[in-house]
């Protein structure tokens, strides 16, 4: 590893295949130095082969070594097997620079190969970092590569294969941006004294048809004092709240809106994964867990509503807007859910007493109360019954009200008692 210079204020880490890439990333970098002279750049080669090159930081040789996966060579294995080899090494060399040097920001150039390289890296990185990918892939679905992360993509127009106007101009204006955005992480960490004393941070989750409880629940805990996040339940939503939780960056979790978990079960397009519902759970974060918009299952997401899969034509629909279509569950399906919520929350407690279920028992999105369009008493029953059933017994304590998820007074009792579960735990 060639020996870095100077305590420059601004670090950027630059990654990627440059056994064919290597002018496009020298021009990457001086680009990023035309923008900011005193920005120290680390250049770590990902790519199948080595490459020398003075400006070269990390080698290929020294990625491919911190690979768990590799046995020193990459020669006889097919592409996919070289691509995973150096993702994990690019993994492990580029979380150590982050830990150990002060690095303020992450990017990369590359084609499908090159993008699952750096992208798989910087997922692993914590978030708020900066972090950008000029892509050939960044046009169409981006989702394999961003994940629950706020990596930032940027379409090359053109293949990265080769300077030419088009290219330079985007990679110009792609190190213009790291640079910018690294100034300013570095700007944060720096007035981050430690001095202050830091708000505790709660989490909320919310879709369409809960905003409005979640709006007043989220005034209310800013009026407390808390610093609060709210998460769109879109599948990676609550993948970004599990990971928070996880990275203990939490302090509670109003988990109101638990619709991805019907996503889950009935094959929409906004599941989360089965580590949803768990990680509060088993971290022992006071929580207070609802069940928002599990009456709706999202099944057109960015189209029209004669794209609803074939296997559910026979169901009954609900045009959110013109790009967003919901079908409504069963009382099999809510059945289901409710078993599914029970027993997540009970095989992962390790506090009961952190846990409350609220069940708002006049409709759970504002398109199920009496007089709308997935209103269906007898699913909610099952629903509501199930998880009753489920947590009999388990110390967790589950309250119901005569209202519906987004009633007011409710919205604001739910605020006001996660409050206090989250100053109780923090007193003990």
């Amino acid at each position: 590893m060639r020996k870095m210079t100077g305590q420059n204020p601004v670090t950027i880490v630059a990654v990627g295949t440059l056994d064919t890439k290597l002018a496009e990333y020298l021009y990457l970098r001086s680009q990023i130095l035309e923008a900011d002279p005193s920005t120290n750049v680390i250049l770590v080669d990902a790519g199948r082969s080595a490459t020398q090159h003075e400006a070269i930081t990390v080698s290929q040789p020294e990625v491919l070594k911190a690979s768990s996966a590799s046995d020193g060579s990459l020669k006889s294995l097919p592409r996919g097997e070289v691509v995973k080899t150096m993702i994990d090494g690019a993994k492990r060399v580029i979380s150590d620079l982050v830990n150990e040097s002060k690095v303020h920001g992450v990017i990369a150039l590359g084609g499908s190969g090159g993008t699952s390289i750096s992208a798989a890296a910087m997922r692993e990185l914590p978030l708020t970092l900066p972090k950008l990918i000029v892509s050939t892939v960044a046009s169409g679905d981006t989702s394999s590569y961003v994940a629950e992360s706020d990596i930032t993509m940027m379409y090359s127009v053109v293949d990265i294969a080769g300077l030419n106007d088009v290219l330079r101009a985007v990679i110009t204006n792609a190190a213009a941006a790291i640079a910018g955005m690294a100034r300013s992480y570095a700007a944060r960490c720096s007035a981050q004294t430690g001095d202050e004393a830091r708000k505790k941070c709660v989490a909320i989750t919310m879709f369409g048809v809960t905003t409005p409880a979640v709006t007043v629940a989220r005034q209310r805990l800013e009026e407390m004092g808390f610093e609060v996040y709210v998460f769109h339940a879109t599948g990676a939503g609550g993948r970004a709240m599990e990971r928070l939780l996880r990275e203990g960056r939490l302090d509670g979790v109003l988990d109101l809106t638990t619709t991805e978990l019907a996503d889950e079960l009935v094959g929409g397009v906004m599941s989360a994964n089965e580590d949803r519902l768990t990680t509060a759970a088993k971290t022992g974060v006071p929580q207070i867990v609802s069940v928002g918009a599990l009456d709706t299952v999202v099944v057109v997401n960015f189209g029209p509503k004669d794209t609803v899969p074939e296997k559910f034509r026979d169901r009954k629909f609900f045009e959110h807007n013109p790009s967003v279509t919901l079908m409504r569950t069963t009382s099999e399906e809510c059945g289901e859910l409710g078993k599914r919520i029970a027993s997540r929350l009970r095989a992962n407690c390790v506090n009961a007493g952190a846990i409350e279920v609220w069940l708002p028992l006049k409709g759970v999105s504002a398109i199920a109360v009496q007089g709308q369009a997935f209103y269906d008493n007898k699913a909610d029953k099952a629903l509501f019954d199930a998880i009753k059933s489920g947590l009999d017994g388990s110390g967790i304590a589950v309250k119901e009200a005569d209202a519906d998820i987004n009633d007011l007074d409710w919205a604001k009792s739910i605020a006001r008692r996660l409050a206090e579960l989250v100053n109780s735990e923090s007193k003990g």
